[in-house]
């Protein structure tokens, strides 16, 4: 015969004191006896006599999950103890267990009774454990996004209880409340586990519901047009925005808001306030927003004075400001020139440049008469401070010499946050490092005036292996390519194995091999090596490259056989100068090349006078000074930043050291020595203009003439416009001319090109690009964003027929991935609007205008 004990409290006033009486509902059990009823409905048996018992023993049954000693502790109750039946003891146990939340039902039953000594058994029925959870109506695509949310309340094997299934519900709620699903419903089934015991899974059925859109954003109280209002509202969109989901997020609506204020203050208005917004339901749904601003007075700049200031006087503090009596009141405006610009023009740049890290400026309004605002400039100079330690840490495999010979910030110098930024993009144009998570720290210690300077890095691969094969029509059968580029080498460290990880590497050199192939029809080889700090102690690069290539079709048992051979060498030696700037880089390169033709009728080399040059052996000895100015910081992904260079090339002008007619010379002796004056001008621009989205501007222009009119222009080393600009690739990486491309068009579709039904290279191209570009993944591991351009280039034959505005438009989109060991691969398609003869070719215009691209191992020119 056993018995269980449940608890209630009555109260009852008795001779004016207040007593609690414990009553005790007993039910005894047979083998066959009474199932236990609940703690609220068993009947109420008041003890007038308890007795005291010593506890003897204690177990737990029906504990799976939970341990059977912590329930014995939590419980109050330890063998030996005097308990009093009935008594507050037990009334206290199952309370203390009940507010663990780990059971659904929780008893204390007599087991025996021994004299004055009482066996007691706790049983608890424990609730069920999650085994899993899905989702039911919802695309594979957004699980892991719903898991993401979920799992911050669900945990495999842990308790499932009402709480966990609403939080877990409510986040699948918000999720899609912030896709403009306002009327999702979620509905949680919680099903009996098949294969584990008191376990279930969750599974969350949703029901979407239409989605709900902004019909309307309306203000009221406003001088300002609601339309420049709602372009502020980056996050909270009408429905008829294009390129723009409409939806209500009320984390980004806030935002927006805060935004519109922000607005107001760049505008002078800088009591601007919304009074009130409101938000409802339209009857097919959809939301409408209203907000009653009050705009206040505008507000404009008047006196401005500058107290503790030493270093520089008013003028000049004034003159970095930029800030006119009476201009607008300008908040953001006055913030940017004071402190930390993105072009450097404020006042805190001024002094930090100086090394006053510990300067502050506090903009105080002094006075607002009518509307206008004066304000005085409290400025706190402090000491200079020198730069005491620099540490650079996460150079895993590259050479801490390498990092330290580009950075600006030197132990003892003055602190300057220009030569910090400027570090930063010296170090993110090594290509070596993440720039996604690099970190510079700058901690002080005021006590000594020192600063210490930490650059925080993270290596990212940056050798490039290509291994390809495509096929080239014609029956030449399949090109195979297979080439490396070490972009971190260490020449130093060959013979060292321990440094052979896989290659010696660390010391900045690059080491470029690269073989193509199919056997009879094309070979070409290349081989460079880049020393970036010849010497180690100046910015002197040293390159020196070598090439050959063979080109050969026919048979010569059939008379029909051509080859063309090109090889040849370069030395380069390039410099970083000190002006105008350090940004400016000269390269001074000396070129040798051998061009070997034999019955080359392929038509791309062309005079003047219309002649195919088809045999022949000619020498190219050319020096090319470039010089380049580059303020661009991320190589793979600029977002701001420019980029110009002007290359020269000249060759001796052989003609004028004799005084032989070359009019009527043959091509082969005419050209034997070429000679020639080659001009190149590339301009790059890049600017972040909204959100991610980067717009880049991009010209270039190339020339070739001759010294001699009597020899004429050379019919190598010309430019061929058009295609995709990968023949180079293809065929080698020198064929005699500069491989241009031109999204939308075809090398045969520009007139200039064309010569005898032959397409040959032309003296004279420009090209213009305007391009929208946006990141879709930044990590660089793989980086890969989407674009969308305008381009127009053309070809000339002469420059009597040089216009830079006759242009051959297109339009068109792209997409590029980089992976550090293949390099870029993606695609363009454009449409060419200036096609000849479009109008008279069947098909549809993407058929006729169109043009697909594809970019393997290397973005074209």
């Amino acid at each position: 015969m056993r018995q269980f004990f449940s608890v209630k409290i009555k109260r009852q006033k008795l001779n004016l004191h207040s007593t609690i009486i414990f009553l005790f509902a007993v039910t005894i059990f047979t083998n066959n006896g009474l199932q236990a009823q609940s703690l609220d409905t068993l009947p109420i048996i008041e003890y007038s006599q308890p007795k005291e018992y010593e506890i003897g023993g204690i177990k737990v049954i029906g504990a799976q999950f939970s341990d059977d000693n912590a329930i014995i502790a939590i419980a109050g109750l330890k063998v030996g103890d005097k308990i009093r039946i009935p008594g507050e003891n037990i009334y206290k146990s199952i309370k203390a267990l009940w507010k663990l939340r780990l059971f659904t039902d929780v008893q204390i039953i007599k087991e025996k009774v021994i004299g004055d000594v009482i066996f007691l058994e706790i049983h608890v029925q424990e609730r069920p454990r999650l085994a899993r959870h899905s989702f039911r109506n919802v695309k594979k695509s957004r699980h892991d996004d719903l898991n993401d949310e979920v799992n911050k309340y669900l945990l495999k094997g842990g308790i499932v209880t009402e709480n966990v299934k609403t939080n877990a519900a409510n986040a699948i709620k918000n999720y899609f409340h912030g896709k403009g699903y306002l009327d999702v419903e979620v509905n949680v089934e919680e099903i009996p586990d098949e294969k584990l015991i008191n376990a279930v899974r969750l599974v969350f059925e949703v029901d979407k519901n239409e989605k709900i859109k902004i019909q309307d954003i309306t203000f009221s109280g406003i001088t300002v047009k609601a339309k420049k209002l709602r372009k502020k509202m980056d996050n909270t969109h009408r429905k008829r925005k294009l390129f723009s989901s409409s939806r209500l997020v009320r984390e980004d609506y806030e935002a927006d808001k805060k935004s519109i204020i922000a607005y107001y203050n760049t505008l002078g208005f800088r009591d601007a306030r919304i009074l009130s917004d409101s938000i409802w339901r339209e009857k097919d749904g959809d939301l409408r927003i209203h907000m009653n601003i009050d705009e206040g007075n505008r507000y404009y700049f008047r006196n401005i004075v500058w107290k503790g200031n030493s270093i520089y006087d008013d003028v000049t503090l004034a003159k970095v400001l930029g800030i006119e009596q009476g201009e607008v009141y300008n908040t953001e405006l006055l913030e940017t020139r004071l402190r930390f610009s993105q072009d450097g023009r404020d006042v805190s740049t001024l002094y930090m440049d100086n090394g006053y890290l510990f300067f502050q400026i506090d903009p105080i309004e002094t006075s607002i008469v009518n509307d206008s605002i004066d304000l005085e400039m409290r400025i706190f100079e402090g000491p200079q401070a020198t730069i005491d330690k620099v540490t650079i840490s996460g150079n895993d495999r590259t050479h801490e010499h390498v990092i330290r010979r580009e950075i600006r910030t030197r132990p003892g110098q003055k602190f300057s946050r220009s030569d910090i930024i400027r570090s930063q993009r010296e170090i993110i144009n090594l290509g070596y490092f993440n720039p996604e998570t690099m970190e510079m720290n700058t901690p002080v210690n005021p006590q000594r005036g020192t600063v210490d300077i930490e650059y925080v890095l993270e290596e990212k691969p940056s050798d490039q292996l290509e291994l390809s094969a495509g096929w080239a029509g014609g029956g030449r059968g399949v090109i195979g390519t297979l080439g490396v580029s070490f972009n971190n080498f260490s020449v130093r460290n060959i013979f060292k194995k321990e440094s052979w990880s896989p290659l010696p590497q660390g010391d900045g050199q690059r080491l470029s091999l690269r073989a193509q192939t199919n056997g009879r029809f094309f070979q070409s080889y290349n081989v460079s090596f880049t020393e970036p700090w010849l010497g180690g102690k100046k910015p002197t690069s040293f390159t020196v490259a070598g090439f050959y290539n063979r080109f050969a079709f026919g048979d010569r048992a059939f008379s029909n056989f051509q080859k063309f051979v090109i090889a040849g060498g370069t030395v380069t030696l390039g410099t970083r100068l000190k002006w105008p700037d350090d940004n400016f880089i000269s390269q001074t390169s000396l070129t040798v090349q051998n061009l070997s033709l034999e019955n080359w009728g392929r038509g791309l080399f062309v005079t003047d006078d219309g002649l195919i040059v088809t045999d022949g052996n000619f020498f190219n000895i050319n020096v090319t000074q470039t010089i380049t100015r580059s303020t661009v910081s991320d190589p793979l992904f600029p977002k701001d930043g420019s980029r110009f260079s002007l290359a020269v090339t000249l060759t001796p002008p052989y003609s004028l050291f004799n005084n032989k007619d070359f009019s009527k010379s043959p091509v082969e002796e005419r050209f034997r020595f070429l000679e020639y004056h080659k001009w190149r001008f590339n301009a790059e621009w890049y600017t972040n203009i909204f959100d991610k989205f980067v717009l880049k501007a991009e010209a270039k222009i190339g020339m070739i003439d001759a010294y001699n009119d009597d020899i004429g222009i050379s019919p190598f080393e010309r430019f061929q416009l058009g295609g995709d600009g990968l023949a180079n690739q293809q065929f080698g990486a020198f064929t005699g001319v500069d491989l241009i491309s031109l999204r939308g068009y075809e090398e045969n579709e520009l007139p200039a090109n064309i010569q005898n039904g032959s397409v040959v290279a032309t003296p004279i191209f420009n090209k213009y690009t305007v391009e929208l570009r946006y990141p879709i993944s930044t990590n660089p591991s793989s980086t890969i964003f989407a674009t969308t351009f305008l381009q127009g280039g053309n070809a000339f034959r002469s420059f009597r027929d040089f216009n830079p505005f006759d242009v051959r438009r297109s339009v068109g989109v792209g997409l590029r991935v980089f992976l550090p060991m293949f390099g870029t691969l993606g695609f363009d398609y454009a449409l060419g609007f200036d096609k000849p003869n479009q109008n008279n070719v069947d098909g549809s215009i993407f058929s006729r205008y169109g043009n697909f691209n594809i970019i393997l191992g290397f973005e074209p020119e």
